[in-house]
Protein backbone atom coordinates (compact mmCIF):
# COMPACT_ATOMS: atom_id res chain seq x y z
CA UNK A 1 0.00 0.00 0.00
CA UNK A 2 2.79 2.64 0.70
CA UNK A 3 4.32 1.82 -2.66
CA UNK A 4 0.85 2.81 -3.77
CA UNK A 5 0.57 5.74 -2.24
CA UNK A 6 4.54 6.87 -3.39
CA UNK A 7 4.09 6.16 -6.81
CA UNK A 8 0.47 8.79 -6.55
CA UNK A 9 2.64 11.31 -5.46
CA UNK A 10 5.04 11.32 -7.51
CA UNK A 11 2.15 12.10 -10.42
CA UNK A 12 0.75 15.37 -8.43
CA UNK A 13 3.35 17.55 -10.42
CA UNK A 14 1.83 16.57 -13.86
CA UNK A 15 1.63 19.87 -15.52
CA UNK A 16 1.29 20.08 -19.73
CA UNK A 17 4.26 21.12 -21.36
CA UNK A 18 4.94 23.34 -24.76
CA UNK A 19 6.95 20.74 -26.59
CA UNK A 20 6.04 18.25 -29.13
CA UNK A 21 3.24 14.93 -28.14
CA UNK A 22 4.15 12.16 -25.78
CA UNK A 23 3.58 8.92 -27.91
CA UNK A 24 3.14 5.61 -26.71
CA UNK A 25 3.26 2.83 -29.30
CA UNK A 26 2.00 -0.64 -27.60
CA UNK A 27 3.10 -3.36 -28.96
CA UNK A 28 3.35 -7.06 -28.65
CA UNK A 29 4.97 -9.54 -31.34
CA UNK A 30 4.09 -12.91 -31.42
CA UNK A 31 5.90 -16.32 -32.04
CA UNK A 32 4.59 -19.59 -32.80
CA UNK A 33 6.84 -21.62 -30.49
CA UNK A 34 9.56 -21.25 -27.94
CA UNK A 35 12.05 -23.87 -28.74
CA UNK A 36 14.46 -22.73 -25.18
CA UNK A 37 11.96 -23.75 -22.22
CA UNK A 38 9.59 -27.29 -22.96
CA UNK A 39 7.19 -25.46 -20.47
CA UNK A 40 6.60 -22.89 -22.69
CA UNK A 41 4.19 -24.56 -25.09
CA UNK A 42 2.00 -23.06 -27.99
CA UNK A 43 -0.40 -22.75 -26.27
CA UNK A 44 0.69 -20.96 -23.41
CA UNK A 45 2.49 -18.69 -26.24
CA UNK A 46 -1.43 -18.25 -27.85
CA UNK A 47 -2.98 -17.82 -24.36
CA UNK A 48 -0.38 -15.12 -23.27
CA UNK A 49 -1.57 -13.31 -26.17
CA UNK A 50 -5.37 -13.86 -25.49
CA UNK A 51 -4.63 -12.32 -22.29
CA UNK A 52 -2.98 -9.33 -24.18
CA UNK A 53 -5.91 -8.49 -26.09
CA UNK A 54 -8.08 -8.89 -23.42
CA UNK A 55 -6.98 -6.52 -20.67
CA UNK A 56 -6.22 -3.82 -23.88
CA UNK A 57 -9.48 -3.65 -24.56
CA UNK A 58 -11.01 -3.81 -20.61
CA UNK A 59 -8.73 -0.33 -20.82
CA UNK A 60 -9.90 0.27 -24.28
CA UNK A 61 -5.95 0.66 -25.29
CA UNK A 62 -5.06 0.15 -29.37
CA UNK A 63 -2.21 -1.10 -30.40
CA UNK A 64 0.16 -2.84 -32.80
CA UNK A 65 0.69 -7.28 -33.06
CA UNK A 66 2.82 -8.28 -35.09
CA UNK A 67 3.58 -11.60 -36.17
CA UNK A 68 6.62 -13.64 -36.67
CA UNK A 69 5.71 -15.78 -39.81
CA UNK A 70 5.14 -19.51 -37.63
CA UNK A 71 2.82 -17.40 -35.88
CA UNK A 72 1.29 -15.55 -39.20
CA UNK A 73 0.14 -19.17 -40.56
CA UNK A 74 -1.59 -20.45 -37.46
CA UNK A 75 -5.53 -20.11 -37.79
CA UNK A 76 -6.15 -19.19 -34.33
CA UNK A 77 -3.76 -16.37 -34.57
CA UNK A 78 -5.64 -15.53 -37.53
CA UNK A 79 -9.08 -15.98 -35.75
CA UNK A 80 -8.12 -13.93 -32.90
CA UNK A 81 -6.61 -10.79 -34.38
CA UNK A 82 -9.15 -10.64 -37.81
CA UNK A 83 -11.32 -9.80 -34.55
CA UNK A 84 -10.03 -6.45 -33.66
CA UNK A 85 -11.50 -3.18 -35.30
CA UNK A 86 -8.53 -2.36 -37.71
CA UNK A 87 -8.84 1.23 -37.13
CA UNK A 88 -7.56 0.91 -33.22
CA UNK A 89 -5.79 -2.12 -34.06
CA UNK A 90 -2.60 -2.57 -36.41
CA UNK A 91 -1.61 -6.38 -37.21
CA UNK A 92 2.13 -5.96 -38.96
CA UNK A 93 4.94 -8.13 -39.24
CA UNK A 94 7.57 -9.03 -37.07
CA UNK A 95 11.10 -9.62 -38.74
CA UNK A 96 12.85 -12.72 -37.15
CA UNK A 97 12.83 -15.89 -39.64
CA UNK A 98 11.48 -19.21 -38.64
CA UNK A 99 11.98 -22.64 -40.61
CA UNK A 100 8.80 -22.72 -42.58
CA UNK A 101 9.11 -19.33 -44.19
CA UNK A 102 12.77 -19.70 -44.96
CA UNK A 103 12.05 -23.11 -46.78
CA UNK A 104 9.06 -21.62 -48.48
CA UNK A 105 11.20 -19.33 -50.16
CA UNK A 106 13.61 -22.04 -51.18
CA UNK A 107 16.51 -21.78 -48.90
CA UNK A 108 18.25 -24.23 -47.37
CA UNK A 109 17.04 -23.93 -43.02
CA UNK A 110 20.54 -24.04 -40.91
CA UNK A 111 19.19 -23.35 -37.56
CA UNK A 112 18.99 -25.59 -34.06
CA UNK A 113 15.22 -25.01 -33.66
CA UNK A 114 12.29 -24.21 -36.12
CA UNK A 115 13.38 -20.56 -34.46
CA UNK A 116 16.66 -19.92 -33.73
CA UNK A 117 17.62 -16.60 -32.36
CA UNK A 118 21.30 -15.96 -33.98
CA UNK A 119 21.92 -13.19 -36.19
CA UNK A 120 23.17 -15.55 -39.21
CA UNK A 121 20.11 -17.99 -38.71
CA UNK A 122 17.07 -16.09 -37.72
CA UNK A 123 17.51 -12.62 -39.05
CA UNK A 124 17.67 -10.90 -42.38
CA UNK A 125 21.40 -10.51 -41.79
CA UNK A 126 22.39 -13.78 -42.15
CA UNK A 127 21.16 -14.21 -46.04
CA UNK A 128 22.10 -12.37 -49.52
CA UNK A 129 20.50 -9.48 -50.38
CA UNK A 130 19.05 -11.54 -53.23
CA UNK A 131 17.53 -14.27 -50.21
CA UNK A 132 16.39 -11.60 -48.35
CA UNK A 133 13.80 -10.38 -51.48
CA UNK A 134 13.05 -13.89 -51.69
CA UNK A 135 11.83 -14.30 -47.88
CA UNK A 136 10.06 -10.75 -47.89
CA UNK A 137 8.16 -11.95 -51.05
CA UNK A 138 6.86 -15.25 -49.50
CA UNK A 139 5.88 -13.23 -46.41
CA UNK A 140 4.17 -10.46 -47.81
CA UNK A 141 2.32 -12.56 -49.96
CA UNK A 142 0.83 -14.80 -47.11
CA UNK A 143 0.32 -11.85 -45.00
CA UNK A 144 -1.88 -10.46 -47.83
CA UNK A 145 -3.89 -13.74 -48.40
CA UNK A 146 -4.80 -13.81 -45.01
CA UNK A 147 -5.81 -10.29 -44.26
CA UNK A 148 -5.99 -8.53 -47.59
CA UNK A 149 -3.54 -5.95 -47.30
CA UNK A 150 0.88 -5.83 -46.96
CA UNK A 151 1.79 -4.80 -43.56
CA UNK A 152 2.46 -1.39 -42.96
CA UNK A 153 4.77 -2.02 -40.63
CA UNK A 154 7.65 -4.11 -39.93
CA UNK A 155 9.62 -4.09 -36.78
CA UNK A 156 12.47 -6.73 -35.36
CA UNK A 157 15.92 -6.34 -33.17
CA UNK A 158 17.44 -5.23 -36.30
CA UNK A 159 16.51 -5.40 -39.78
CA UNK A 160 19.18 -4.66 -42.23
CA UNK A 161 18.96 -1.32 -45.01
CA UNK A 162 18.92 -3.92 -48.24
CA UNK A 163 15.95 -5.16 -46.61
CA UNK A 164 14.22 -2.35 -45.14
CA UNK A 165 14.82 -0.56 -48.57
CA UNK A 166 12.84 -3.41 -50.61
CA UNK A 167 10.10 -3.53 -48.24
CA UNK A 168 9.53 0.21 -48.84
CA UNK A 169 10.46 0.15 -52.67
CA UNK A 170 8.08 -2.70 -53.20
CA UNK A 171 5.45 -3.03 -50.72
CA UNK A 172 5.30 0.33 -49.02
CA UNK A 173 5.84 -0.03 -45.50
CA UNK A 174 5.13 2.93 -43.30
CA UNK A 175 7.23 2.15 -40.36
CA UNK A 176 9.57 0.39 -38.44
CA UNK A 177 11.16 -0.24 -35.25
CA UNK A 178 14.35 -1.78 -33.80
CA UNK A 179 16.05 -2.47 -30.20
CA UNK A 180 17.05 -0.13 -27.91
CA UNK A 181 20.52 0.73 -27.29
CA UNK A 182 22.53 -2.22 -25.87
CA UNK A 183 25.93 -3.88 -26.29
CA UNK A 184 26.05 -7.81 -26.14
CA UNK A 185 22.70 -8.60 -24.78
CA UNK A 186 21.53 -11.76 -26.14
CA UNK A 187 24.26 -11.17 -28.42
CA UNK A 188 22.96 -8.06 -30.56
CA UNK A 189 25.17 -4.86 -30.32
CA UNK A 190 23.52 -1.27 -31.17
CA UNK A 191 25.91 1.27 -29.79
CA UNK A 192 25.58 4.79 -30.49
CA UNK A 193 22.34 5.88 -32.96
CA UNK A 194 20.11 7.74 -32.39
CA UNK A 195 18.73 7.30 -28.34
CA UNK A 196 14.88 6.32 -28.36
CA UNK A 197 12.05 8.50 -30.41
CA UNK A 198 12.88 7.53 -34.02
CA UNK A 199 15.07 8.18 -37.15
CA UNK A 200 15.17 8.14 -40.74
CA UNK A 201 17.94 5.48 -41.30
CA UNK A 202 20.47 6.09 -44.39
CA UNK A 203 19.94 3.91 -47.33
CA UNK A 204 23.32 2.56 -46.66
CA UNK A 205 22.78 2.13 -42.74
CA UNK A 206 19.53 0.78 -41.22
CA UNK A 207 21.08 1.95 -37.93
CA UNK A 208 22.55 5.11 -38.85
CA UNK A 209 20.70 8.24 -39.63
CA UNK A 210 20.48 10.42 -42.25
CA UNK A 211 21.51 13.92 -42.70
CA UNK A 212 19.99 14.61 -46.07
CA UNK A 213 16.35 13.25 -47.22
CA UNK A 214 18.48 12.29 -50.25
CA UNK A 215 20.47 9.64 -49.07
CA UNK A 216 17.34 8.72 -46.12
CA UNK A 217 14.72 5.77 -46.14
CA UNK A 218 11.90 7.89 -45.93
CA UNK A 219 10.39 4.95 -43.04
CA UNK A 220 10.76 5.97 -39.70
CA UNK A 221 12.47 3.47 -37.04
CA UNK A 222 11.12 3.92 -33.78
CA UNK A 223 13.35 2.21 -30.68
CA UNK A 224 11.82 -0.43 -28.76
CA UNK A 225 11.69 -1.44 -25.16
CA UNK A 226 11.62 2.16 -23.20
CA UNK A 227 15.28 1.88 -21.96
CA UNK A 228 15.59 3.55 -18.51
CA UNK A 229 17.52 6.81 -19.48
CA UNK A 230 19.64 7.06 -15.99
CA UNK A 231 20.88 3.29 -15.59
CA UNK A 232 20.71 1.36 -18.75
CA UNK A 233 23.85 3.13 -20.74
CA UNK A 234 26.13 1.68 -17.37
CA UNK A 235 24.11 -1.51 -16.92
CA UNK A 236 26.75 -4.35 -16.60
CA UNK A 237 29.53 -2.18 -17.22
CA UNK A 238 33.00 -3.65 -17.46
CA UNK A 239 31.10 -7.32 -18.86
CA UNK A 240 30.81 -8.43 -22.18
CA UNK A 241 26.68 -8.17 -22.14
CA UNK A 242 24.76 -5.52 -20.38
CA UNK A 243 21.73 -6.51 -18.53
CA UNK A 244 18.51 -5.04 -19.05
CA UNK A 245 16.69 -1.92 -17.30
CA UNK A 246 13.54 -1.12 -19.59
CA UNK A 247 9.90 -0.77 -19.67
CA UNK A 248 8.94 -4.45 -20.48
CA UNK A 249 6.61 -5.46 -17.96
CA UNK A 250 8.79 -8.85 -16.97
CA UNK A 251 11.36 -7.19 -15.52
CA UNK A 252 10.93 -6.90 -12.13
CA UNK A 253 13.06 -3.96 -11.27
CA UNK A 254 12.24 -2.26 -14.09
CA UNK A 255 8.91 -2.23 -16.36
CA UNK A 256 7.64 -5.03 -13.70
CA UNK A 257 8.31 -2.55 -10.57
CA UNK A 258 5.15 -0.12 -9.90
CA UNK A 259 7.89 2.76 -8.25
CA UNK A 260 10.13 2.20 -11.58
CA UNK A 261 7.25 2.57 -13.91
CA UNK A 262 5.17 5.62 -12.31
CA UNK A 263 8.61 7.24 -12.31
CA UNK A 264 9.58 6.93 -16.15
CA UNK A 265 6.46 7.69 -16.91
CA UNK A 266 6.38 10.62 -15.72
CA UNK A 267 9.89 11.91 -16.59
CA UNK A 268 8.52 10.96 -20.22
CA UNK A 269 5.48 13.17 -19.50
CA UNK A 270 7.35 15.88 -17.82
CA UNK A 271 10.85 15.96 -19.16
CA UNK A 272 11.86 18.92 -22.01
CA UNK A 273 11.53 16.22 -25.29
CA UNK A 274 11.58 18.98 -27.90
CA UNK A 275 9.79 17.36 -31.63
CA UNK A 276 8.23 14.73 -29.76
CA UNK A 277 8.85 11.85 -26.71
CA UNK A 278 8.29 8.47 -26.94
CA UNK A 279 7.83 5.03 -25.51
CA UNK A 280 7.16 1.43 -26.49
CA UNK A 281 5.11 -0.84 -24.26
CA UNK A 282 3.94 -4.09 -24.64
CA UNK A 283 6.12 -7.48 -24.72
CA UNK A 284 6.30 -10.39 -26.88
CA UNK A 285 4.71 -13.55 -25.65
CA UNK A 286 7.65 -15.60 -25.35
CA UNK A 287 8.01 -14.31 -21.74
CA UNK A 288 4.36 -15.73 -21.19
CA UNK A 289 1.47 -14.19 -19.11
CA UNK A 290 2.35 -15.30 -15.86
CA UNK A 291 6.03 -13.65 -16.30
CA UNK A 292 4.42 -10.48 -17.52
CA UNK A 293 1.21 -10.51 -15.75
CA UNK A 294 2.22 -7.85 -12.97
CA UNK A 295 3.85 -5.46 -14.83
CA UNK A 296 1.58 -5.35 -17.89
CA UNK A 297 -1.91 -4.88 -14.76
CA UNK A 298 0.42 -1.88 -13.79
CA UNK A 299 1.22 -0.28 -16.53
CA UNK A 300 -2.27 -0.79 -18.93
CA UNK A 301 -4.35 1.31 -16.29
CA UNK A 302 -1.70 3.97 -16.18
CA UNK A 303 -1.23 4.15 -19.91
CA UNK A 304 -5.34 4.43 -19.72
CA UNK A 305 -5.51 7.17 -17.49
CA UNK A 306 -2.42 9.33 -18.86
CA UNK A 307 -4.28 8.63 -22.29
CA UNK A 308 -7.53 10.31 -20.73
CA UNK A 309 -5.87 13.22 -19.14
CA UNK A 310 -4.38 14.49 -22.29
CA UNK A 311 -0.83 13.39 -21.19
CA UNK A 312 0.54 11.28 -23.99
CA UNK A 313 -1.04 10.01 -26.95
CA UNK A 314 -2.06 6.16 -27.24
CA UNK A 315 -1.21 4.71 -31.18
CA UNK A 316 -0.61 2.22 -33.29
CA UNK A 317 3.26 1.94 -34.61
CA UNK A 318 1.71 2.74 -38.45
CA UNK A 319 -0.01 5.68 -36.99
CA UNK A 320 2.76 7.01 -35.70
CA UNK A 321 5.25 6.48 -38.99
CA UNK A 322 2.55 8.04 -40.91
CA UNK A 323 2.38 10.94 -38.38
CA UNK A 324 6.43 11.09 -38.51
CA UNK A 325 6.37 11.54 -42.25
CA UNK A 326 4.07 14.00 -42.44
CA UNK A 327 5.69 16.17 -39.77
CA UNK A 328 9.56 15.70 -40.77
CA UNK A 329 11.23 15.69 -43.80
CA UNK A 330 14.12 14.79 -41.73
CA UNK A 331 14.92 13.55 -38.84
CA UNK A 332 14.14 15.65 -35.96
CA UNK A 333 15.80 17.15 -32.43
CA UNK A 334 14.59 15.50 -30.28
CA UNK A 335 15.75 15.07 -26.04
CA UNK A 336 14.29 12.78 -22.79
CA UNK A 337 15.08 14.54 -19.60
CA UNK A 338 15.21 13.08 -16.71
CA UNK A 339 14.39 15.82 -13.78
CA UNK A 340 14.20 13.72 -10.80
CA UNK A 341 15.54 10.32 -10.35
CA UNK A 342 14.30 7.12 -8.16
CA UNK A 343 13.79 7.97 -4.64
CA UNK A 344 17.24 7.82 -3.47
CA UNK A 345 19.07 8.80 -6.30
CA UNK A 346 20.27 12.41 -7.22
CA UNK A 347 21.14 11.69 -10.59
CA UNK A 348 19.76 13.26 -13.77
CA UNK A 349 20.02 13.30 -17.11
CA UNK A 350 19.71 14.57 -20.51
CA UNK A 351 19.76 12.44 -24.18
CA UNK A 352 19.86 14.74 -26.60
CA UNK A 353 19.59 13.61 -30.35
CA UNK A 354 19.69 14.99 -33.81
CA UNK A 355 20.47 13.73 -37.25
CA UNK A 356 23.87 14.73 -36.84
CA UNK A 357 24.99 13.02 -33.16
CA UNK A 358 23.91 12.16 -29.94
CA UNK A 359 24.83 13.51 -26.15
CA UNK A 360 24.15 12.74 -23.01
CA UNK A 361 24.21 14.35 -20.12
CA UNK A 362 24.81 13.26 -16.44
CA UNK A 363 24.32 14.97 -12.86
CA UNK A 364 25.61 12.86 -9.79
CA UNK A 365 26.30 14.12 -6.41
CA UNK A 366 26.59 17.87 -7.74
CA UNK A 367 28.56 17.43 -10.61
CA UNK A 368 28.68 17.21 -14.11
CA UNK A 369 29.86 14.76 -17.10
CA UNK A 370 29.12 14.88 -20.50
CA UNK A 371 28.72 10.60 -20.72
CA UNK A 372 28.40 10.37 -24.25
CA UNK A 373 28.50 11.83 -27.47
CA UNK A 374 28.26 9.74 -30.93
CA UNK A 375 28.29 11.51 -34.66
CA UNK A 376 26.45 10.22 -37.05
CA UNK A 377 27.56 10.24 -40.71
CA UNK A 378 25.04 8.33 -43.89
CA UNK A 379 27.41 7.85 -46.03
CA UNK A 380 29.16 5.21 -43.12
CA UNK A 381 27.93 1.39 -44.52
CA UNK A 382 26.74 -1.41 -43.05
CA UNK A 383 28.40 -4.47 -43.59
CA UNK A 384 25.13 -6.01 -43.67
CA UNK A 385 23.71 -4.10 -45.86
CA UNK A 386 25.41 -6.41 -48.65
CA UNK A 387 27.25 -8.97 -47.55
CA UNK A 388 25.59 -11.86 -44.85
CA UNK A 389 26.65 -12.27 -41.58
CA UNK A 390 29.27 -14.80 -40.44
CA UNK A 391 28.82 -15.23 -36.64
CA UNK A 392 25.54 -15.87 -34.59
CA UNK A 393 26.13 -12.19 -33.32
CA UNK A 394 25.55 -8.85 -34.65
CA UNK A 395 26.87 -5.33 -34.12
CA UNK A 396 25.94 -2.35 -35.14
CA UNK A 397 27.97 1.36 -34.28
CA UNK A 398 27.88 4.65 -35.14
CA UNK A 399 30.83 7.38 -34.70
CA UNK A 400 31.70 7.65 -31.25
CA UNK A 401 33.61 11.07 -29.68
CA UNK A 402 32.90 10.64 -26.04
CA UNK A 403 31.70 7.02 -25.02
CA UNK A 404 30.91 6.93 -21.31
CA UNK A 405 30.08 2.91 -21.08
CA UNK A 406 33.28 1.70 -23.44
CA UNK A 407 36.11 3.85 -22.56
CA UNK A 408 34.56 3.19 -18.58
CA UNK A 409 36.23 0.55 -15.88
CA UNK A 410 33.93 -0.15 -12.34
CA UNK A 411 36.17 2.31 -10.66
CA UNK A 412 36.53 5.08 -13.72
CA UNK A 413 33.66 6.20 -15.75
CA UNK A 414 34.96 8.12 -18.79
CA UNK A 415 33.21 11.42 -19.93
CA UNK A 416 34.07 14.99 -20.28
CA UNK A 417 34.37 16.64 -16.76
CA UNK A 418 33.97 20.49 -16.04
CA UNK A 419 36.40 21.67 -14.12
CA UNK A 420 38.07 25.37 -12.72
CA UNK A 421 40.63 26.80 -11.41
CA UNK A 422 39.99 27.39 -7.52
CA UNK A 423 43.42 29.43 -5.93
CA UNK A 424 45.37 27.99 -7.95
CA UNK A 425 43.93 24.22 -7.74
CA UNK A 426 42.03 22.35 -10.23
CA UNK A 427 38.74 21.47 -9.17
CA UNK A 428 35.85 20.18 -10.24
CA UNK A 429 32.77 22.29 -10.59
CA UNK A 430 30.30 21.61 -8.66
CA UNK A 431 26.21 22.68 -8.53
CA UNK A 432 23.06 22.49 -8.11
CA UNK A 433 20.18 20.90 -9.02
CA UNK A 434 19.90 22.15 -13.59
CA UNK A 435 16.55 24.08 -15.48
CA UNK A 436 16.07 22.32 -18.82
CA UNK A 437 13.70 23.79 -21.03
CA UNK A 438 13.25 23.72 -25.02
CA UNK A 439 14.38 26.93 -26.59
CA UNK A 440 13.14 26.44 -29.84
CA UNK A 441 11.96 23.50 -32.64
CA UNK A 442 15.77 22.28 -32.40
CA UNK A 443 16.92 23.74 -29.28
CA UNK A 444 17.29 22.67 -25.47
CA UNK A 445 18.91 24.95 -23.14
CA UNK A 446 19.97 24.27 -20.18
CA UNK A 447 21.06 26.33 -17.10
CA UNK A 448 23.36 25.22 -13.97
CA UNK A 449 23.88 27.09 -10.97
CA UNK A 450 26.75 26.75 -9.69
CA UNK A 451 27.94 26.30 -6.14
CA UNK A 452 31.60 25.67 -5.82
CA UNK A 453 32.56 29.30 -7.82
CA UNK A 454 30.40 32.16 -8.55
CA UNK A 455 28.19 31.66 -11.49
CA UNK A 456 26.09 29.94 -13.79
CA UNK A 457 27.08 27.24 -16.64
CA UNK A 458 24.23 27.86 -19.65
CA UNK A 459 24.29 24.88 -22.55
CA UNK A 460 22.40 25.42 -25.45
CA UNK A 461 22.02 22.41 -27.57
CA UNK A 462 21.15 22.64 -31.38
CA UNK A 463 20.69 20.67 -34.06
CA UNK A 464 24.31 20.74 -35.47
CA UNK A 465 26.23 22.81 -32.24
CA UNK A 466 26.50 22.52 -28.93
CA UNK A 467 27.52 26.17 -26.78
CA UNK A 468 28.58 25.96 -22.92
CA UNK A 469 29.56 29.53 -21.72
CA UNK A 470 29.70 30.44 -18.02
CA UNK A 471 28.91 33.78 -16.21
CA UNK A 472 31.06 34.88 -13.66
CA UNK A 473 34.23 35.41 -13.83
CA UNK A 474 36.43 32.18 -13.26
CA UNK A 475 39.10 29.93 -15.25
CA UNK A 476 37.18 27.01 -16.69
CA UNK A 477 37.49 24.30 -19.11
CA UNK A 478 36.48 20.52 -19.82
CA UNK A 479 38.71 17.57 -19.98
CA UNK A 480 38.08 14.20 -21.48
CA UNK A 481 38.96 11.57 -19.55
CA UNK A 482 38.90 7.73 -20.52
CA UNK A 483 39.56 4.15 -18.40
CA UNK A 484 43.76 3.08 -18.78
CA UNK A 485 44.78 1.11 -21.84
CA UNK A 486 41.68 1.81 -24.62
CA UNK A 487 41.61 2.35 -28.03
CA UNK A 488 40.45 5.64 -28.80
CA UNK A 489 39.56 6.97 -31.93
CA UNK A 490 41.74 10.35 -31.16
CA UNK A 491 44.25 10.37 -34.40
CA UNK A 492 45.05 14.46 -34.79
CA UNK A 493 44.47 17.17 -31.72
CA UNK A 494 44.45 20.20 -33.22
CA UNK A 495 43.56 23.65 -31.48
CA UNK A 496 40.53 23.90 -33.53
CA UNK A 497 39.43 20.09 -33.83
CA UNK A 498 40.16 16.40 -33.13
CA UNK A 499 40.61 14.33 -36.23
CA UNK A 500 38.99 10.74 -35.40
CA UNK A 501 38.77 7.25 -37.23
CA UNK A 502 36.41 4.29 -36.21
CA UNK A 503 35.44 1.29 -38.24
CA UNK A 504 37.70 2.68 -41.05
CA UNK A 505 35.65 5.98 -41.10
CA UNK A 506 37.60 9.33 -40.64
CA UNK A 507 35.31 12.17 -38.98
CA UNK A 508 36.09 15.28 -37.01
CA UNK A 509 34.77 17.34 -34.22
CA UNK A 510 35.55 21.27 -34.04
CA UNK A 511 35.73 24.44 -31.77
CA UNK A 512 34.10 27.14 -33.40
CA UNK A 513 35.42 28.93 -29.87
CA UNK A 514 37.68 27.70 -27.81
CA UNK A 515 40.23 25.71 -28.39
CA UNK A 516 41.89 21.43 -27.91
CA UNK A 517 44.89 20.36 -26.06
CA UNK A 518 46.38 17.53 -24.68
CA UNK A 519 47.17 17.25 -21.35
CA UNK A 520 49.07 13.93 -19.61
CA UNK A 521 46.47 12.42 -17.63
CA UNK A 522 43.57 13.41 -20.01
CA UNK A 523 42.13 12.24 -23.57
CA UNK A 524 42.48 15.84 -24.13
CA UNK A 525 41.10 19.38 -22.92
CA UNK A 526 38.57 22.05 -24.25
CA UNK A 527 39.18 25.62 -23.23
CA UNK A 528 37.17 28.36 -23.86
CA UNK A 529 37.27 31.70 -25.66
CA UNK A 530 36.34 35.18 -23.59
CA UNK A 531 34.30 32.23 -21.83
CA UNK A 532 32.16 30.65 -24.10
CA UNK A 533 33.08 27.52 -26.23
CA UNK A 534 30.94 26.06 -29.01
CA UNK A 535 31.63 22.22 -30.37
CA UNK A 536 30.12 21.43 -33.93
CA UNK A 537 29.11 18.15 -34.14
CA UNK A 538 28.00 17.81 -37.33
CA UNK A 539 30.85 16.66 -39.17
CA UNK A 540 31.11 18.63 -42.00
CA UNK A 541 27.50 17.73 -43.00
Amino acid sequence: MRKIWICLIMFLPLIGKADGPKIVNIVNFIRLLEPRDAKITQDVLYQTVVKQVEIMQQYKLGGSFLLQYDALMDQRYQSLLKKLPRGEYEIGAWWELPQPLIEKAGLKWRGRYPWDWHADVGFSTGYTPEEREKIVDVYMADFKAIFGYYPRSVASWFIDAHTLNYMYDKYGIVASANCKDQYGTDGYTLWGGYWNQAYYPSRLNSYMPAQHAAQQLPVPVFRMLGSDPVRQYDANLGSKRQGVISLEPVYPKAGGDSTWVYWFMRELVEGASLAFNYTQAGQENSFTWEAMEKGFLIQMPLIARLRNEGKIKVETLEASGTWFKKQFKVTPATAFTVNNDLPGSDKKTVWYNSRFYRLNLLWENGQLRIRDIHLFDEKFPSVYTTQKATSNECTFFTLPFVDGYLWSKSDLFAGIRFKALVNGKEEIIQGGDPVVTSAGADKLRVSWPLQSIPGKLEMVISEKTMKIQLKGKVSWFLEMTTAGNMALPYKNIKPDRIECESEGMPYVVKAVSGNFSTLEGTAFRISPRSNVLTLDLSNGN
